[in-house]
Order: C-alpha cells, then structure tokens, then sequence
C-alpha cells in the first residue's frame, strides 16, 4: 500500500486499548489449515487490523490503519450514492452498478475466538445493476454468498463471497422480479428474496432455485445478520431466517405494541441484539436470541442508533442537531453525551455514518471533514479525532 501524507491528519491522539502494539504473525497459525477465514497470500495475525475506509465524493477510497494511524491509497471507483460493508469488502454504488472494494483486512468470527487475518488491498470489479441497490451481508468475508437487489430494473443477484476472497465476481443467480424496494438476503447456502411488489419473501437455493418457502412479509425494509440468524423487517414485525438440518427455517417476530415499524438495523457487528429507529421519538431493540422486541422512548429526536450489545447494555444514538448519546439499553436513560459534533453535516443534508465496535464508536463529520473516535464507555470522550483535507461521503470500518 502505498502511503498519502495529506488526507488525514491527527488533530488528538490516544492508542486504541484494544489494538496496543504492532501486529505479528500468530504463533499458531495451523488453524489457516483448517479454512477459518485464510486465503492464498494471507497473513494470520495476533490481533485485528482495524482501520476506517473511506471513500470521498470523487470515488478517491483511503484507508486509516487505526493503529499506527497511516493512510493508504486504495485507488479510484465512480463517483458514490451509497455504501455497504461486511467488514472486509466495501460495496460502493456507483453509476456503474456496485463496485467492490476489498480492504484486505479481515476477522473470522469462530464463535468462541476468533482469527485476523491482512493481504493486499484491491478493486475487484463492479456487479452491473440500474437503480438503487440494498445490499446484504453475512459476518463471514470468504465463505457463503453477498445479497444485492437493483430497484430500478428489479434485478435480484446473489454473489459468491468466496469467490470475492479470491479476487473474483460470480453470480450463483440472477433472477428478473418486480422493480421497486426489495431484498437479497443470504442465510447460510440459501437466500431469501424480497421484490418491489411482494407481500412476502421467498426461499431460493444458493443457484437460484425456489425451496418453496413463502413467508408472508408486508413491506419487507432493512435486514441484518446477527449470530442468530439473518433479520427482516416486516410492517408487523420481523422474520429471522436461519439454517436448521440443512433446511432454510424462519421466525416471525411481532411487534408487542403500536409504533412506527423498523426500517434499517444496526449493530456491532455479530451480536445478537440490534436497534432501529421507531420513527424519530423511539428505538426498537430486536433480541434475535430471545426473539423478543423492546421499545425505548428516545430522549430528543433521532437520526441514527447503533447497539453495541455489550455487558453494559450500551446502546448509541446521534440526535437531530448533532449530538451522540451513550443510552443505558436497559431503560434508554442517558449515561454521556457529546457536543454537537456533526450539527453542519445534518444541516447540509448530508448523513453522518456512525459505528460501534467492541472499544470504540466512530462518527463521520462529512461536512466538517472529520472522523470522530469517541470512547463511549468513558462517558462519550473524545479519544481522537482525522482531519480530512476530502469530503469523506461514505466510511466503513474494516477488519472486523
């Protein structure tokens, strides 16, 4: 990777506590050998290589080593609408379709451990489709499949993801439905598939053939994949689709009360519970492994929310004029908030990318050229904060 010395400057430093010290080669490294997440050119280490990926409103993609804070060039995609990550690969909406980035750093989550894995950076190509693209991940970077639905043109397309860990783009299906909001969503060798005028979904085989499952669903919005199961948001609940003796299984999840339905969810990456908006007054919790949902009053007005699912329960949230909160999940009471750090980018209409990790949260300032690091445990401090001499439109979080 080659090394630019002016995207980003470091305006307040504090090391990461959960990334001390540069990363080795693990000792033990026979695991590569079982397929916990290695590929050719892989180099196992002893810890994760996080970093924040970015890429500016010209298509320019850089990437911030959190740990010794260098900057990368990765190279140039089309100008963005909109980005998606699994933690390894970025997929960037572009005019040509969705181009896919590989950060080259990556977690394999193995349930009681875990394995982190570095190899090069590169642009692997573009998946063509017309229209907005919603796009669904799985926790894995190079086993199972990377769901897109294209809604202008209905294009439903399931990707190989261990192809994508060999450089490669494979469509295992493509299938024609109706144009309009839809879904693509991987659970293990299957899918589950949402079109723009469907009242349900419908299970397909990893080729593309129906299972014969139909789950009704009305107006299918938002999906994540939990260590549960993968979820989607239904106007009445949510369905949580899992793999169960070889057989695509699915859950309804009503709603308990009457509140605006969820449309998007989000979390630290894996764990079981994930938020979402109610409107703009209240958050919903989703508990994938109670299958339970919790609605908390929200304390101002809210554009984003983010469960860390930690052992404090801490659950993020930026409110309309700017400001992150740290939320007791149990109640929604506020335990620390911050100043009004993106109040620009919200009044220029633009949407601050916010992400929590085990140890951190991350808070992209798109107008005031900015990425927050922000210690929400320790009462919302600010740990550090990268100027941007770009516009950084879209962030991800890599190698996790």
């Amino acid at each position: 990777m080659r090394s630019r010395l002016t995207p980003f400057a470091l305006a307040g430093v504090l090391t990461l506590t959960a990334c001390s010290g540069a990363p080795a080669p693990a000792a033990d490294t026979d695991s590569t050998a079982d397929g916990h997440g290695s590929v050719a050119g892989a180099v196992e280490l002893a810890e994760p290589r996080l970093g924040l990926t970015t890429i500016d409103q010209s298509g320019a993609i850089s990437h911030l080593d959190l740990l010794d804070e260098s900057v990368s060039d990765l190279g140039t995609v089309g100008e963005p609408t909109a980005l998606s990550t699994d933690g390894r690969y970025l997929f960037a909406q572009t005019p040509a379709g969705v181009e896919i980035v590989d950060s080259g750093v990556w977690t394999w989550d193995h349930v009681d451990h875990f394995h982190y894995y570095q190899a090069d950076p590169r642009i692997l190509g573009t998946v063509a489709g017309a229209g907005v693209a919603t796009i669904a991940t799985t926790n894995l970077s190079t086993t199972g499949s990377t769901g897109m639905f294209f809604a202008e043109s209905g294009e439903a397309v399931l990707v190989d993801t261990e192809a994508l860990s060999k450089g490669e783009i494979t469509e295992r299906f493509r299938l024609s439905t109706a144009p309009g909001a839809g879904l693509v969503v991987p659970v293990g060798s299957f899918a589950l598939v949402a079109d723009g005028a469907a009242a349900s979904v419908l299970g397909y085989t990893a080729d593309g053939e129906p299972t014969g499952l139909d789950e009704p669903c009305v107006q299918p919005a938002g999906t994540v994949t939990t260590r549960v199961g993968a979820v989607i948001g239904c106007a009445d609940g949510a369905l949580l689709a899992s793999v169960q003796d070889d057989e695509l299984t699915v859950e309804r999840i009503p709603y308990p009360v009457d509140a605006p339905a969820a449309t998007s969810f989000h979390n630290r990456e894996g764990r079981p519970t994930v938020a979402a908006l109610a409107g703009t007054e209240g958050i919903w919790l989703l508990d994938t492994r109670a299958r339970a949902w919790t609605l908390l009053a929200a304390p101002a007005p809210l554009v984003q929310v983010t469960a860390v699912d930690d052992a404090d329960q801490h659950l993020l949230a930026l409110t309309a004029d700017g400001r992150l909160l740290v939320l007791n999940g149990a109640d929604g009471s506020t335990i620390a908030e911050t100043a009004p750090l993106v109040a620009d980018s919200l009044a220029a209409g633009e949407t601050p990318v916010l992400i929590a990790d085990q140890q951190r949260a991350y808070l992209s300032a798109p107008t005031e050229r900015l990425l927050y690091e922000i210690d929400f445990a320790d009462g919302a401090r600010l740990a550090r904060t990268f100027d941007s001499t770009t516009e950084p439109a879209f962030v991800a979080e890599t190698g996790r």
